[in-house]
Formats: structure tokens, sequence, C-alpha cells
């Protein structure tokens, strides 16, 4: 009788019916991404700023140029959605950052800049603008340009929608 293979052990061979067994294409583009992120951070807390994350900065300069909005407003000026602006707004309030107060009507909320989020916006401009100026660079040293390549697969998928990508790939199993 032979024993099944360990999941933990990465000398043994991928297992052929578990389809995570398999490098995961995505991985390398999400490592990536959080690794950038990490290091925007790490400018952060050089600099003596503590709980701020990089996901902060475009709500909170946003705010400053904007003043008070809903989540709904604020999600929509910064094209993202209301779940994410609800989370990343969350995550503000709990560091200091923002307030809420009663907006419009009883299920709304605006959020405003607190004296700490309204402080630290010249510099999160200031390094808005340093990590644009490093992308402009990393595009030039790469033979693919991140902005580029980010523009074709864009254009592609107006092409031919992910969905339909994977609906032309998925073989269901028998029911």
């Amino acid at each position: 009788m032979t024993s099944s293979p360990n999941p933990t052990d990465p000398t043994d061979p991928p297992n052929p019916t578990d389809p995570t067994a398999l490098p995961d294409p995505w991985h390398a583009l999400h490592e990536l991404l959080a690794a950038m992120d990490a290091e925007i951070e790490q400018v952060y807390v050089e600099r003596g700023i503590e709980g701020v994350r990089p996901r902060f900065a475009y709500p909170l300069i946003r705010l400053a140029h904007t003043g008070p909005l809903t989540i709904r407003e604020l999600a929509e000026s910064l094209d993202r959605s209301h779940s994410a602006i609800s989370q990343t707004v969350a995550a503000m309030r709990k560091e200091g950052l923002v307030s809420s107060e009663p907006g419009p009507d009883a299920r709304t909320r605006r959020i405003d800049l607190t004296e700490r989020g309204r402080a630290l916006v010249p510099f999160l401009e200031a390094e808005w603008r340093a990590t644009h100026a490093s992308v402009a660079e990393l595009d030039g040293e790469v033979p693919y340009a991140m902005t580029a390549v980010v523009e074709e697969v864009r254009r592609a998928l107006q092409r031919r929608s992910m969905r339909q990508r994977i609906l032309g790939h998925l073989v269901e199993p028998p029911r």
C-alpha cells in the first residue's frame, strides 16, 4: 500500500486532481503589488507615520480637496467599490484619520478628515507624486512598461471579457 503524498512536503509531485497544486499565475502579481505596498508603508514608518497604509492615501487626499463626502460619494469619486471604501474608511477611522457624522438622511454618514488626517495630507501628496514618478521610472527600465501592459490587458478584456474566457475553458463536472 502506498501512502498519499504529504501536501506540505514541497518535494512531493503535484496531485494531478488538485488544481491548486499547480503554480498560481496570479501569485507573482499579488506578491509584487504587496511588496511594493510594503515598501511604501516603510517610507511612512521611517517618517514616524504609524498606522497609515498606502491604500489610505487616495481617499485622504481626495477628502482634503473635496471636503466631507458620504462613503458612496467617496467611492464614486475614486472609482472604487462601496464595499472597498467602506472597509478603508473603517480602518482609517480606527487610526484616527477620519471621522463620520450623520449625512443628509438617516442611512448615510459623511466622512471628514480629523486633525491628524489633515496634517498628513501634504506628506501623502508628496509621496503620491514620488510614487507616480517611481512607476514612470520603472516603466522606462523594463522592456514592457507596466502601465502599457495593464492597458493592453484592459483592451483585450474589452474585446472578450474574463467571464467569457473562463466560460470558454470551463468544463463542469457531471451532476
